[in-house]
């Protein structure tokens, strides 16, 4: 397992395959002999993250043991990136790689391009999707405003490979395809290419359910906790206005009723008439939502206008 203190060129000359991740990271090469560390506080991106991807894409560790250090923010981009690298460079290489290795004159070579097509359409499509519905999600949960009608779980739901068709290709060239020997060379140049793809996208795939289905899953938690502590909030900041409402009379009326009176006990001992005592306690109510007794006593009592020590609980 790489760490933050590994030098960046050892992990490349251990690992070649990932030159293409640094790239999606946003991360370019000519950093010398400096850490991981380093080369990421460099380049802005974290460095938490981009081991937790490297050591899951080279040999499968899943040690993000700490799944709220991941940078969704880094994680996104990562992903962005990796679609534009396989949907702008990738396939049309492939395709033009194909093009040149088939012989004009085999019956297979149309059939051929036209099942890589095919594929190449089924990958943009998923790619295209999680532009157009997922991404944008993930931002509006970085914003803190997210939608009501989505979640990560949804996409979790109907995401997985969309390699079958360059299996079928794979065997078709491989199984029933002779060919002369310039030829033979550059299909075998493709299909080792085709193999290369097929692990990249299966990658791909994987760290998307590994790594980022989780962390938006835990993100999207925060913020229902966070939602959550600010209705409470908003709850009690509304009762605290409401409680300031109160005129120094109605409060004088809250005590009496803490403290047992009746109605007529109320009026005569502060001097006012009984409609006026069922006023202040309709007005009372009103404004506190609270009509019982036991409920205007642990409201006298937070609000310091009677001591518990005095009341006969």
């Amino acid at each position: 397992m790489y760490e933050a203190d590994d030098r960046m060129i050892s992990i490349i000359r251990d690992n070649y395959n990932i030159l293409q991740s640094l790239g999606s990271f946003g991360i370019s090469l000519g950093f010398g002999d400096k850490t991981v560390r380093e080369v990421c506080e460099d380049q802005g991106v974290d460095t938490y993250t981009f081991l937790a991807v490297v050591n899951f894409t080279i040999n499968g560790f899943r040690g993000t043991d700490d799944i709220d250090r991941l940078s969704v923010d880094t994680l996104l981009k990562y992903l962005k990136a990796s679609h534009e690298y396989y949907i702008d460079f990738q396939l049309p290489f492939i395709r033009k790689e194909l093009a040149a290795a088939l012989d004009e004159n085999d019956s297979l070579a149309g059939l051929i391009m036209r099942l890589y097509d095919e594929y190449a359409h089924q990958v943009k499509s998923h790619m295209k999707f999680e532009e157009k519905t997922v991404f944008p999600y993930v931002e509006s949960l970085l914003g803190g405003e997210p939608r009501d009608n989505y979640d990560i779980d949804t996409f979790s739901k109907h995401h997985g490979q969309t390699d079958t068709k360059l299996k079928e290709l794979k065997n078709i060239i491989i199984k029933y395809l002779p060919s002369d020997g310039l030829h033979n060379n550059q299909l075998s140049a493709t299909i080792y290419d085709i193999y290369n793809n097929e692990e990249w996208l299966q990658q791909h795939v994987l760290v998307e359910e590994e790594i980022f289905i989780p962390a938006i899953r835990r993100l999207e938690n925060r913020l229902r906790q966070n939602d959550v502590s600010m209705k409470i909030s908003s709850m009690i900041n509304s009762d605290l206005a409401s409680q300031e409402t109160l005129s120094d009379r109605e409060k004088d009326v809250v005590v009496c009723v803490v403290q047992g009176m009746t109605n007529k006990e109320i009026a005569d001992h502060l001097c006012i008439a009984l409609n006026t005592v069922i006023t202040h306690r309709r007005n009372i109510a009103r404004k506190l939502q609270i009509r019982s007794a036991a409920g205007l006593t642990i409201y006298a009592i937070v609000n310091k206008l009677v001591d518990i020590s005095s009341l006969k609980l």
